[in-house]
C-alpha cells in the first residue's frame, strides 16, 4: 500500500518506520524536515498526500489539523483513507472529517494511547471515529502500528474517548502521586505500598505500570529521571480538551477540573520538560 505520512516527531517517526518494516511504501514530510529512514522525502504536505491509497497525520493541535487537511484534501485520491492520529479537539476532528468526506475521501479520528515506547514496539492502541467502511480500510494499518484498535463511533468519536481515557489517567495520576508520597511520610516503604496497591482495591495503569516512584514496579520514567514518555505538558494539553470539551455539553468534571489546575501549576514550574508522574516530586 502507498501511504503518505505527515508528521514525523516522536510519535509519527517510529510509526512510519513501522510501516516501512512492514513492506508499505511510505512518503514522509514534516516541517521541521524530518526524514524516516527508508521513506520518500516530500516536500509539502500535499506532495505526501497526493496519489497514495492512505494517508496518516499526526499532529499537535487542531489548528494545524485543519490548515494542513485544507492542503492535502485536494490532493488525496477519491477512495483513499485519510487517517488522523493527532491528539485534538472534537470539533477539530470534525471539521476535518467534513473535509475529507466532501471530496470523496474515508476519514477516521484515531487518536492513540501507549506514548513513544508503544510507538516504537507497535503496541498502540487507536481509538477511532468513522464510518466501517472508512474503520475498516484502515484496520489493517492499526494491526501494524498498534496491539488494538476499537471502533468508538462516527467522526469525533475517536478523540472524544481519548479526552475521557486522559482525563481519567491524569486524575488518577495524582492520586497515585498523593499516595507514595504520603506513605513516605508515614515511615511506609514505597515497595510495600506498591506490593498492597497493586493486588488490591487501589489498582490501577498508574500503579502497577507506571509507578511514579524509582526502582518500583516495571521500568518507567522515573527509573530514568522522568524524563517523558508522556511530557507533563501533553498531559495538561490532553487535560484542557478534556475541559473544553466537558463545558461544550455541559458535563460536570470537577476532578478533570482540579486536575488541569494542578498540572498547570506543574508545567508553569518544575515540572516543563519532564513526564506526567514526576508531579510526585512537587508533592514531597
Amino acid at each position: 500500500m502507498k501511504i503518505g505520512f505527515i508528521g514525523l516527531g516522536n510519535m509519527g517517526a517510529p510509526m512510519a518506520t513501522n510501516l516501512l518494516k512492514a513492506g508499505h511504501q511510505v512518503t514522509g514530510f514534516d516541517v521541521a524536515g524530518v526524514s524516516v529512514e527508508g521513506a520518500q522525502t516530500a516536500t509539502s504536505a500535499a506532495e505526501a498526500a497526493s496519489g497514495q491509497d492512505a494517508v496518516i497525520t499526526m499532529l499537535p493541535d487542531g489548528a494545524i489539523l485543519r490548515a494542513v487537511y485544507a492542503e492535502i484534501v485536494p490532493a488525496g485520491t477519491k477512495g483513499a483513507a485519510f487517517i488522523d492520529c493527532s491528539t485534538v479537539d472534537v470539533e477539530s476532528a470534525r471539521a476535518a472529517h467534513d473535509m475529507a468526506t466532501a471530496q470523496g475521501l474515508l476519514s477516521v479520528d484515531a487518536p492513540v494511547s501507549g506514548g513513544v515506547g508503544g510507538a516504537s514496539a507497535g503496541t498502540l492502541t487507536f481509538m477511532a471515529g468513522g464510518s466501517d467502511e472508512a474503520f475498516a480500510l484502515a484496520a489493517p494499518l492499526f494491526g501494524i502500528m498498534g496491539q488494538k484498535a476499537v471502533h468508538c463511533g462516527a467522526a469525533g468519536a475517536g478523540q472524544s474517548a481519548k479526552i475521557c481515557n486522559n482525563m481519567l489517567l491524569g486524575i488518577s495520576m495524582i492520586g497515585t502521586c498523593e499516595a507514595f508520597a504520603l506513605a513516605e511520610k508515614l515511615g511506609l516503604s514505597a515497595q510495600s505500598l506498591f506490593d498492597v496497591v497493586s493486588t488490591s482495591s487501589g489498582s490501577c495503569w498508574s500503579v502497577n505500570t507506571y509507578c511514579p516512584v524509582p526502582g518500583i514496579g516495571p521500568q518507567s520514567p522515573a527509573d530514568n529521571g522522568y524524563k517523558p514518555g508522556f511530557a507533563a505538558e501533553l498531559m495538561l494539553k490532553d487535560l484542557k480538551l478534556s475541559q473544553q470539551a466537558a463545558g461544550s455539553v455541559s458535563a460536570q468534571t470537577p476532578m478533570g477540573a482540579r486536575a488541569t489546575k494542578l498540572y498547570d501549576a506543574f508545567v508553569s514550574g518544575e515540572g516543563k520538560g519532564r513526564d506526567f508522574s514526576a508531579m510526585i516530586e512537587r508533592l514531597k
